[in-house]
Parts: C-alpha cells; structure tokens; sequence
C-alpha cells in the first residue's frame, strides 16, 4: 500500500505532556469527553494518512473519499434517522439516539478541540467519519455509550480498526483503574475481548454508511464479523450498573441492567 504524505502542519511527534494530563482528567470524570479528543490529537500522530490509504485503495473507498458525504449532517436530519424500517441498523441508531439523548451534533461540538479536523482537507474529512460513526458503531457491537465499561470496550474495538495510539492509551488506562476500582477483572476482561473482536471484524470505516443503516442489523453483524461481546455482558451483569459505570460521575443515576 502506497505511504501518503503526512498532515500538513504537523510535526509527527506525540505530545505525552497533553496525553497524561487528559487521561487524569478523564480518569477523574469519564463523562468528560474533551479529554478524549485532546488525547487523540496529541497521541494518533500518523494515523490520518494511514487509514486514508487503506479507504481509496478500494472501489467503494475511493467512491466514499470522492463524495466526501458528511456523515454528521446527514445523522443529525430528523427526516433522514426516521426513514429506516424495524429491524434495520438505522432503526437501532434511531432508537439509540432517543434513550441516550446523544446526537451526531453534540459529538461534533465536543470534537472542536481537534483543530485539524475542521480544515477542508482529505485527511480531516477522514477524521470527522471516524467521530460521526462511533454511535453507530456502539449500536453494531452491542456497547452500551452510556457506561464506562461499554465506552471502553468500544475504544479498543476501536484501537484494533483504526489503530491510534490514542485509543490505546484511554482502553489500558481506564482496564487498569477498574482493577482496583471494582476489585476484579472483569472489566480488563471485557475491555481485552473488545480489542480481540475489533481484530476480527472487517473494516467497519470502509464501510457505505448510508447503504449499511438500511441494512437489517442482525445481518449486517454476521457480513461485517462482529461477536457476540460475551465477556462485556458477563462483566456487565455482575458488575452492575454502578460499577460498569465507574468512571462516571453520574453512575448513581445507571439505569438498571436488563438481561
């Protein structure tokens, strides 16, 4: 695969002061999801270029890069969410955003941190896919958005597509504190099995977004390769809501487990 030039602008070293800095600040509150985006700008150096790459140097990818859609608008037009039968990947996205009250927008107004991302620029249009998809990624893999034990899975799911050492640093960090935190590893467990299935599913951010919401979701899981998050709803169930929410500064008010 050809290497592409990198950023422009940037100067290809990781800014480890910012990283630490984010990831205590995180640790402290995992609702604060700045310090994700501040933890990706200064760790995923070179990762732009590298995903790039990977998307035209397919059919379908380069298609994509061509377009150039805008993910965020498109999920944030009522009219476009409602549009998706029962059953469908959309309608999960749907009914995701409703009992979460998270939205394409918010993610995007959080993300603004990332300078680079607002620029008109392949690599930058790239970037604001990999945000604008993450909730739809959440309703693939069965990770819960609102809870720190399905962000963390979904953040080494994630690290596994993406690579970034971004999301390796968040998925160890948070798999760690949770050792001592809930007094087992099954947090550690779960988070370990996301990054596994991450591995083995296709590339999910070569994927037509717009094609794949209509697509009903129990197929769309079994073509794209991804498992059942068995350890996620182990840890899940005997952690409970407070402590699968550990992070959280709001986890007195999870919403109890349903098996």
């Amino acid at each position: 695969m050809a290497k592409l030039p990198p950023f422009p602008g940037t100067t290809g070293r990781r800014d480890w002061r910012t990283a630490f800095d984010a990831i205590r600040k995180l640790l402290a509150n995992g609702d604060d999801t700045t310090q994700v985006f501040r933890i990706m700008r200064a760790l995923n150096v070179g990762n732009a270029p590298m995903n790039y790459a990977r998307l035209i140097a397919t059919t379908q990818g380069g298609r994509l890069a061509s377009e150039q859609v805008e993910l965020a608008a498109r999920f944030s037009d009522p009219a476009f969410v409602a549009q998706f039968g029962p059953g469908t990947v959309g309608a999960a996205y749907r009914h995701f955003l409703e009992t979460t009250g998270y939205s394409a927008d918010g993610l995007v107004a959080v993300s603004k941190v990332i300078s680079e991302d607002q620029v008109q620029h392949p690599y930058a249009w790239f970037g604001r896919r990999v945000r604008d998809t993450h909730d739809i990624w959440h309703v693939l893999t069965g990770y819960k958005a609102d809870e720190s034990l399905g962000e963390a899975c979904l953040v080494a799911f994630s690290y596994a597509q993406v690579g970034g050492l971004g999301w390796a640093f968040i998925a160890v960090a948070a798999a760690l504190k949770s050792l001592k935190a809930t007094g087992n590893t099954l947090f550690a467990r779960a988070v370990w099995e996301g990054y596994r299935h991450g591995r083995r599913a296709q590339w999910l951010s070569g994927e037509d977004y717009e094609a794949l919401l209509a697509e009903p979701i129990d197929t769309a899981r079994a073509r794209l390769g991804i498992a059942t998050p068995t350890a996620y709803l182990k840890a899940q169930r005997e952690l409970g809501p407070e402590m699968a929410s550990y992070l959280s500064q709001r986890r007195g008010d999870a919403a109890p487990v349903t098996a």
